[in-house]
């Protein structure tokens, strides 16, 4: 299974600082894409980092390259929440490239860790 993981550098989750909100997510996320064996797919061969943390980015990569996979992974509705509110037909675009949205906040199956 082939995957993209965001992850919002700029949200204060549960009163969290954005440090230990963006840990919170990366803690999350990680060892569900293990888990689950989901390769994460570098759509950029320059982006630094496995993820991504800016939307619009991660939508041009996509048109650029033309790739459907199978899953795009965030921590929770709340991360993307500004983009798809402000940009309701991008989000539209964005999703379609996905056989599916996985939210952790809502999967039961995954205890929530946060380490300092």
């Amino acid at each position: 299974m082939k995957g993209i993981y965001f992850i919002n550098d700029r949200i204060n989750i549960n009163g969290l600082s954005k440090e230990e909100s963006f840990k919170l997510q990366e803690q999350t996320i990680l060892p569900f894409l293990q888990k689950y064996k989901i390769e994460v797919v570098k759509l950029n061969p320059h982006q630094l980092y496995d993820y991504y943390t800016i939307p619009h980015a991660l939508l041009h990569d996509l048109k650029k390259h033309r790739n459907y996979l199978d899953c795009f992974i965030q921590f929770s509705p709340q991360v993307m929440e500004e983009f798809i509110n402000s940009y309701p037909a991008r989000w539209f675009i964005l999703k379609s490239f996905f056989k599916e949205i996985v939210t952790m906040e809502e999967r039961k199956d995954l205890p929530i860790k946060f380490i300092v």
